[in-house]
């Protein structure tokens, strides 16, 4: 601490003979005190204490020691001091200390709230629960709270058994659900209950689905009801319905792109002294519109994958090493002089080049496609960006330089009218 001035600069209280006193009386550091003389540590690490010991015993369980001391290990005292003393947090904690055992039955148990799951994945980022697949169990839990609009019992069961023997059993036979998986799942069944909700008001039943009814369905109604396809060839295959009913299926090729001439005033926006964006949605943003990066590959980009050195910043997108010139590397080399200052108890010694708000995680797609949406549309940025990309190069080297299949390269390159003769061309 430098609470004096000698010969116009900062000097300690030895040298000016200051006696202010800022030496904590609790562990005795020289820190800034935050209440009744104790420095914010100390006050964080008592609070703590404080509400994960158990009532019963008068003790904080075995199983939530390493927890306690995580907290109370964190950089930044004064961070998670603020974050403890929510009203919502010291709750939920106080409820968590009374547990016996700690499991994430027994977290379940505990009233749903965001607070429960950030501190479910705490416990998880430092191995006192075990590692599960969390888009899972919240599409789980999503999917009860859905069935609930559905305003026909019949139609209700026959949707509930839609969700479980179609949905949910696909995301078990997966290794993990992937964002992907989880958002085209809630987006299918919210369609499927709108679409069931509408034969209740036109007092149709499931059984006595007709073809003028999917036609009226889709004529009536925007472009999204033709999601209701795939719960339509659900019921067909569990003999619900007719087999000769059909719908409308979207047809590929028809979504929008950006142009050459918008991507080009894009990134230059995001290359500018002035950026609007922040150094983690710039460096996304680049992935995106540069290389054609869908945002869920984005996310899970580690540090294993961005290698950052005072010469370059390479990025690997598929089986090869991309070099970034400047100023595109500008965000990815912010990002990783600020990588040690964002490890906390949440994210200990991180390697997520975009690290989210749940302990341990990286930031969610939504999240970040929401970020960059008030800029530009990443789905119409993507397609744009892979319609020219394979006007240039063969898809074989796309396909392995950005971690593509070569098939959805082929599609595009043959969307764009592209072929290897004029690839040549280009030479």
């Amino acid at each position: 601490m430098l609470p004096g001035i000698i010969d116009g600069k900062p000097a300690c209280r030895s040298c000016t003979g200051i006696k202010l006193n800022v030496d904590c009386v609790e562990c005795g550091a020289e820190d800034e005190l935050y209440a009744h003389g104790r420095c914010w540590r100390c006050v964080l690490g008592s609070t703590v204490d404080r509400l994960l010991t158990n009532p019963e015993t008068g003790i904080i369980n075995d199983e939530l020691k390493p927890f306690a001391t995580a907290l109370k290990s964190m950089k930044r005292a004064n961070s998670g001091l603020t974050w403890i003393n929510q009203e919502h947090v010291m709750a939920f904690l106080t409820e968590l200390a009374r547990m016996p055992l700690v499991s994430h039955d027994v977290v379940d148990q505990l009233p749903r709230s965001r607070t429960r799951e950030y501190v479910r994945e705490l416990l998880v980022t430092h191995q006192i629960l075990p590692a599960r697949d969390g888009l899972l169990h919240r599409y789980i839990d999503w999917s009860n709270d859905a069935l609930n609009r559905l305003n026909s019992a019949e139609h209700r069961d026959i949707a509930n058994r839609y969700i479980r023997w179609h949905h949910l059993r696909q995301m078990h036979s997966m290794e993990s659900v992937s964002h992907g998986t989880f958002l085209r799942s809630k987006q299918t069944v919210t369609v499927t209950i709108e679409f069931l909700n509408w034969l209740t008001d036109r007092d149709v039943s499931i059984g006595d689905l007709s073809q003028a009814d999917l036609d009226a369905w889709q004529a009536e109604g925007p472009s999204t009801r033709e999601f209701a396809i795939r719960f339509l060839a659900w019921a067909i295959k569990t003999k619900l319905v007719a087999a000769d009913l059909a719908m409308t299926p979207h047809r590929r090729g028809t979504s929008a792109k950006m142009s050459v001439e918008d991507q080009r005033d894009v990134v230059d926006g995001l290359t500018s002294n002035q950026p609007s964006l922040n150094p983690r949605d710039r460096a996304a943003a680049i992935l995106v519109l540069v290389f054609g990066q869908q945002i869920d590959r984005v996310v899970k980009l580690t540090w294993n994958d961005v290698i950052v050195s005072d010469e370059l910043v390479t990025v690997t997108l598929g089986g090869i090493a991309i070099a970034l010139p400047a100023p595109l590397d500008e965000p990815f080399r912010y990002l990783a002089g600020e990588r040690d200052l964002a490890n906390t108890a949440a994210h200990p010694a991180t390697n997520w080049v975009f690290r989210g708000y749940l302990p341990g995680q990286h930031i969610d797609p939504s999240h970040l496609r929401n970020r960059l949406r008030s800029t530009f549309s990443t789905r119409a940025a993507r397609l744009g960006t892979l319609h020219e990309l394979t006007k240039l190069a063969p898809v074989a080297i796309l396909a392995d330089t950005l971690g593509y299949s070569p098939a959805t390269i082929e599609r595009h390159a043959v969307a764009s009218a592209a072929t290897y003769a004029q690839y040549v061309a280009n030479l």
